[in-house]
Order: C-alpha cells, then structure tokens, then sequence
C-alpha cells in the first residue's frame, strides 16, 4: 500500500485572526511566519494522533487486492468517505468501480471498505489498484475539536516563543495533554 496525498487541506484548524489574538500580536511583520507556525503545527500533531484535522484528500495504491479481499481497512482517521475505484487492466485501462458494489460507512477511526462480492482482479502486475477517499473532521475549522486547536495555539506560541532554543522539547506537555485523548495507537 502507497499513500498520495491528492488535495490538501483548503484551510488550517486556526486562523492567523485566532493566532494573534493569542498570541497577543497586532503588527502583521510576522504574520507569514505565523501561518507558517500554524501549518506546522497542524501536521506535527495529526502525526503525533494518527488524525487528520480538516478535511483533505487521499489515494492508496496497491499492486493487487490485500488478503482477505471482501473487507479493506484505510488506516485514516476520521474516515468520511470513498470518492472512486479504479482497477488497471493489462493494457492500463482503469476500470471504475460502481458505487454500489461496495460499502465505505463513514467512522471516527479508521476506515472500512467493505465489497458486496469479489472485485476484479487487476490485470497489470504493478499499481493495479487505486483508492481514493476523504478523511478529516471537516471541512470547516470549527468542525476540528477544540482540544486539539488550544494544542495547535499552545505550539505556535511554544515554538515562536522558543525559536529552535529548544530542540528537546518538539512536543510541550501541555499541546500533548490535549491531544492525548485524540491519539491512536499502534496495535503492532
């Protein structure tokens, strides 16, 4: 399995109005690095839940269908929905898969793609099978639950405050308290 990122998030969890009034800035001299700040928060902490904050776009490559075909776990979260199939054949053709030959119920964890019968099999030996689907909360910033946008704020702050000082401390405590009850572990 091959993840590609297909369309990025159209905005951030906080908003540079948010941003400043936390951090208490009126002058607009930083306001690039801020948004920058910002995004890197962002992807600093869906890594460290295994969420994805705001909605955004994804495909999964597979050469060939995974064990076990009738049930395909995406292992993104929150999984909102699966937009398209494709199914190369030999001559690299895609094949789109009905919509009703299959089920993507919409979860807060993971998701589940889950066949009412067995789907072709790909034709060409490499990349024979693509996925794509949405995860995220949402498409609005509001949507994000608002212990994990403090946490975005605190590391702005902690990072602008901070400058690269110190390097030990990636994640402060008090950003990772409140994203700790959003984080999935690993079961392997």
């Amino acid at each position: 399995m091959r993840p590609m990122l297909i369309a990025a998030p159209t905005l951030e969890p906080v908003s540079i109005a948010e941003m400043k009034s936390w951090l208490r800035e009126d002058s607009s001299d930083e306001d690039q690095l801020i948004q920058a700040l910002i995004a890197s928060a962002r992807m600093t902490l869906e890594a460290y839940t295994r969420r994805f904050f705001i909605t955004q776009s994804w495909r999964i490559i597979f050469d060939a269908w995974p064990p076990g075909g009738d049930v395909i776990v995406i292992p993104f979260a929150p999984f909102q929905t699966v937009s398209a199939i494709r199914i190369y054949d030999a001559s690299d053709v895609a094949l789109a898969l009905a919509p009703t030959s299959y089920r993507a119920p919409a979860s807060s964890e993971e998701g589940r793609l889950i066949f009412r019968s067995a789907p072709p099999a790909p034709g060409r030996s490499a990349d024979g099978v693509e996925i794509d689907f949405a995860v995220g909360y949402g498409g609005l910033a509001t949507n994000v639950p608002e212990p994990l946008r403090r946490a975005i704020m605190m590391l702005v702050a902690h990072w602008r405050e901070k400058r690269g000082d110190d390097a030990n401390d990636p994640l402060p405590a008090a950003a990772a308290q409140l994203a700790a009850p959003f984080r999935r572990w690993r079961l392997n």
